[in-house]
Parts: structure tokens; sequence; C-alpha cells
């Protein structure tokens, strides 16, 4: 199968070669700027430079809704929308240069792994979270400011506003547990170290869960790309239309519901795991200051309660924990896992109930 053929399964119709010229001065501006962002990656600038010279650069005609540039790794090159300026083509290639940088293929030009995307399978694992790892290192080698935004019904600051900004906060919640230095270094060199390190501090099921969640809502929106783009055949209001923008209200609803569970998930996971570890008084004061710490990075919808009620629960705990400790490891107040288990419950149902209908 040519790469023609493959291109156009995608919609991309290629229109002309870049400069050599351009594409090198795009490869070295580049270059400069991956050694100085990440001086702890301890790029080899003259190996950097040969290696994205080397990507042969394109101008295409794309679909509505698409990247506005796409790396194809089965010939290694780049494709850019023909809209876009000369001068801004080099912000738009630094994320495909990074995922031509972290291809491992076989001998036989099969993709093996991308980042923290494996290839092992039929189906890619951990394609959503290596874009948004991707994309938050592209904002910053491009200076991008983070700022407040509202997608499918969620609040948060986003690093990332623009490109997979619900991707990347994900991550950027994982990065405040786990560390922004093993995300990106294991995103440049497709290793297993910040796989491990999450595993570590939570499970390899809560690790599984979340990259599939996030593989899920990088595929609903892909999705309502294409039923966008179905709707500007119809030039009407017809039933067919009707029933498309209900697809679409689907899928935002999907959405919105697997980033807060997303969320839940990591708040109650890195933190339970966290409070289990307790054994100082020092311990508890990290702890509650680690919980602190992350209230300013909680996505907020209406109807949700999941944080405030985590918070102040794991307070109480806290303040249990700390009396044990005091007394030598004797308990002296009712223990709280008991005394909250039915208050629990009804504030979960509450919270099912509350925050559904606020998506509708």
């Amino acid at each position: 199968m040519s790469i023609e053929h493959d291109l156009k399964k995608d919609g991309i119709t290629v229109v002309n070669k870049l400069d050599t010229l351009i594409s090198n001065r795009i490869a070295k501006n580049i270059t400069d700027k991956l050694v100085e962002t990440f001086p702890k990656m301890n790029f080899d600038s003259q190996k950097l430079f040969i290696s994205l010279s080397r990507i042969n650069m394109y101008t295409a005609d794309m679909p509505n809704g698409m990247a506005e540039a796409n790396y194809f790794y089965k010939n290694s090159s780049i494709y850019f929308n023909t809209h876009i300026e000369t001068e801004n083509l080099e912000e738009y290639a630094v994320h495909e240069c990074i995922h031509h940088l972290q291809e491992i293929k076989n001998n036989h030009n099969k993709l093996l792994r991308m980042g923290v995307c494996t290839f092992d399978n039929l189906k890619p694992t951990g394609i959503g979270l290596n874009e948004a790892a991707v994309q938050l290192i592209t904002s910053k080698v491009n200076g991008t400011h983070p700022d407040f935004v509202k997608y499918y019904g969620v609040s948060f600051k986003s690093s990332s506003p623009s490109y997979y900004p619900v991707e990347c906060y994900i991550l950027e919640q994982i990065c405040y547990f786990i560390g922004e230095n093993t995300v990106f270094e294991s995103t440049f060199n497709s290793n297993d170290n910040f796989k491990n390190m999450f595993i570590s501090l939570t499970s390899k099921r809560t690790y599984d869960a979340i990259i599939n969640a996030v593989d899920k809502i990088l595929k609903y929106e892909t999705n309502i790309i294409k039923y966008n783009n179905i709707l500007q055949k119809y030039d009407e209001h017809t039933k067919a239309v009707d029933r498309i923008n209900n697809k679409i209200k689907l899928l935002k609803e999907k959405i919105a519901l697997t980033f807060m569970r997303t969320q839940n998930l990591i708040v109650s996971s890195f933190f339970d795991n966290s409070f289990d570890r307790i054994s100082s008084f020092e311990d508890i004061e990290n702890f509650r200051e680690k919980l602190e710490g992350f209230k300013p990075l909680v996505a907020r919808c209406d109807g949700y309660f999941f944080f405030d009620n985590y918070y102040t629960e794991k307070l109480c705990a806290l303040e249990h924990k700390y009396n044990i400790l005091e007394h030598g490891g004797i308990e002296t107040a009712p223990e709280l896992t008991k005394v909250n288990k039915f208050l629990n419950l009804f504030r979960s149902l509450q919270q099912k109930f509350v925050f559904k209908n606020s998506l509708q």
C-alpha cells in the first residue's frame, strides 16, 4: 500500500515539498529550543539537528478539524496545512518533530513505541497520554501561557489551552505527584520510567485505568471532529442534522464524565496510597501540604463535590492519625472509617445524581 494511499485515507493531499532551506531552518531552531528548554535531558545538539533535518516536510490540503500539522512515521514526514503562513510553520512543527524523536521502529519499519504509547498489540495503548505529554513539551518550547478555559462544561487552568486541553490537564495533575522530569524523560526516550513510578505510587490497575480513560477521551474528540465535518455537508435543518447533533452532545457528556472520574481516580489513588504510608508527624504535615497544594489543580463543573468531600474527610483522618501517633500507636478515638461509611455512600450517590443533571 502506497504512502499516498495511506495519506488519502486520512484526507491528506500533498501540495508541495518545503524548500530545503526552510525545513533546515525549522530543524535548527527547534533543536536550539529543545536544548535550551530541557537542559536536564542532556541533548547532543549536533545529533539532534541531524535527526530533525532528515524529516521531509510538505504542505498539504487537510480536512477541517484535523491538526494543523501531522507527522507520518512510515516516511518520516511532516505535513502542514496549506493555509499556515511560512513564518508560523515552526510553531506547528515542534509537536511533530518530538514524535519523530520518540518513535521506535523494527527492521520492517513497523512502529513499536512512541513515548508512553506502545504498539505491541493491534490497538495502540497510551496514545492519548502520549499526545498530552508531547503537547505539554511543545507548550514549554513555544512559551505558551497557561489560561483558564472551559471545555464540555468543565473549568480549569490549562498549560495548553488550545490543543489537547483535557488530556494535557489530566497529565498535569499526574505530574503534580510524579514530577515533570520523569514524564518528559520517558516521553523523549520512550521508556517505562514514568509508568513504573506511576505504578509504585498507585497500582498497575490505576495506571491502566487512566491510560484507557485518556485514550477514550481522545477517541471521543476525534469522533466529534468527524461528525462536525459531516454536518458541513448539510445546508438545512433536517432530521439527519438533529441526529448528528445529538451524537455530538452525547460524546461531549461522555468526555466530561470521563474527565471528572479520571480526576477523582487520580486524587483517591495517589493520596490514599500516600496516606497509608504515614508513620510520623513529619509525614502528616507533608501529606497535609500536598493535599492543600492540589486544590488549585482541581477541575470544576456544576454539581462537583468529590474533592471537597475527600479533602474534609482526609483532614479528619489526619487528626485521627496524629492522635494515634501522639499516644504511641494506641487508639484513643473512634475509627473514622466505619463512622463515615454510610455518609460516604450517600455523598457518592448525591454527587452522581447532581453531576449527571448538570450536564443536561
